[in-house]
């Protein structure tokens, strides 16, 4: 399936791959390897791929005895694998990097040598737990990726030139129209069922089987519970608590994650760890509270308050449903046609996060509650940040509505407050573009081109 990250990939062999190897971080099942092995088919005259997850004994041989002598190291290789390596022409690819760091480490002198090409690639979580006792290389250039966005899931649907119309009505904001709105409406509601792990949309597009594909979802989701349990170490109860948690944590009105759900009398603290793990493994993306919506956001980051979302929303939807007795198949249309008596605003508000995060965002949030006057409390789903810098800062507020009636009363109130801060209000919505004087309404699919 096609990949934006491709992109990446061409750009740093073409201006920097014989200076630095390239190191992929990501959460598990984004495709890494498959999108790595592809770009080495199509870019590179020869490539050898060492998947360190199916290491041989052969394998293990060379990189124990031989990588101290490259001439040797690289004749080897050459013979184990049956393929030639060209100098300056060929890619060698270490798969699941982690499970062997000494490779890692060799990096420095395998770029320094000249000859070829690398690419490593392993789970981010299992990357960082694998580096003691090792030197990591500076000849290591690091690129994220994440589950496959709405244009890619588009693409992988067939459906190549409806994004750029999105993006283009975005950008002079201007009505999409009827037809193409419900049609774009629809794909979004299919993209947060079926999710942006890549075997999942395969799946789908094979069988059309929404059994299929959530049988493929909780099999990741199994593959991370047991990841947590081979790498969390002692923190791994205290990860699969808030794991387990984060459904019904986002269910609630108020979505600010709440330790003393998970355990009655906890402290953040006691978590800190967990948290951590989740975060780094990419499960969840954490969107942090901002006390005000002034440029530089981090530099006023709350670390107390915060929201957790699932990295993948079709993940989240398989992991808030896993009573055995539901049929998925039954389940997802109704969640489909908007049928099944739900808080569906915690999966359309999860996509929206999902989306801000593939454009590189990091989120965050604006909440103000007064004990004293409720009439100043008020919430404001995403704060986001515009490139350029105006008059009047960069900073844009973001309400996500999932039903069509609704208010605007915290969005009011924040513009009012902070009305010299602020650059455009927006308000994403299940109708078309809308703009008045104060806030920009845009479809829920449009958060992918802000």
């Amino acid at each position: 399936m096609k990949r934006k990250i491709y992109k990446d990939l061409l750009d740093w062999k073409n201006s920097r791959s014989f200076r630095e190897a390239l190191l992929i971080d990501g959460a598990r099942r984004v495709g890494k390897s498959y999108i790595v092995e592809e770009f080495a088919k199509s870019e590179y005259k020869s490539y050898i791929l060492v998947n360190f997850a199916q290491m041989t004994d052969e394998v293990r041989e060379i990189f124990d005895n031989y990588l101290a002598t490259p001439n040797d190291f690289f004749t080897r290789l050459q013979l184990w694998s049956g393929k030639r390596l060209y100098e300056r022409e060929s890619l060698i690819i270490f798969d699941e990097v982690q499970r062997y760091p000494k490779a890692r480490e060799a990096i420095k002198w395998l770029v320094a040598d000249g000859r070829y090409s690398y690419i490593e690639t392993g789970s981010l979580v299992s990357i960082r737990k694998s580096v003691e006792g090792i030197t990591l290389p500076s000849e290591e250039a690091h690129v994220d990726m994440f589950p496959m966005d709405f244009e890619e899931f588009l693409w992988a649907m067939g459906e190549d030139m409806l994004m750029p119309y999105i993006r283009e009505c975005a950008h002079n904001l201007e009505p999409m129209g009827a037809a193409l709105h419900r049609k774009a409406m629809d794909y979004l509601r299919l993209y947060m069922i079926v999710g942006g792990m890549p075997q999942a949309i395969q799946a789908f597009v094979d069988t059309q089987d929404f059994t299929e594909v959530d049988r493929v979802k909780r099999n990741i989701l199994n593959l991370y519970r047991n990841d947590i349990y081979q790498y969390a170490g002692t923190d791994a109860p205290k990860v699969v608590q808030i794991f387990d948690s984060i459904p019904s944590q986002l269910q609630r009105r108020e979505k600010r994650f709440r330790i003393g759900k998970v355990k009655k009398g906890a402290r953040t603290r006691e978590f800190a760890n967990a948290f951590f793990w989740l975060d780094e493994s990419r499960v969840v993306n954490i969107c942090y509270a901002a006390t005000e919506p002034s440029i530089g956001l981090k530099l006023h980051r709350d670390d107390s308050r915060y929201k957790l979302y699932f990295g993948d929303t079709g993940l989240l939807i398989s992991h808030s449903f896993d009573e055995a007795e539901i049929q998925s198949d039954e389940l997802y249309r109704k969640l489909m046609l908007g049928k099944l008596e739900i808080n569906k605003g915690m999966f359309v508000e999860n996509i929206v996060a999902q989306m801000f995060r593939a454009n590189r965002k990091q989120l965050y949030y604006y909440s103000n509650v007064d004990n004293k006057d409720s009439k100043n409390n008020m919430e404001i789903d995403f704060l986001i940040r515009k490139p350029v810098i105006t008059s009047r800062h960069n900073i844009c507020p973001v309400e996500v509505k999932s039903t069509k009636r609704y208010t605007t009363s915290s969005l009011d109130k924040f513009r009012k407050k902070y009305a010299n801060y602020l650059h455009t209000s927006y308000t994403l919505h299940s109708s078309d573009v809308r703009v008045t004087n104060e806030v920009t309404y845009l479809p829920l699919y449009m958060a992918a081109t802000l």
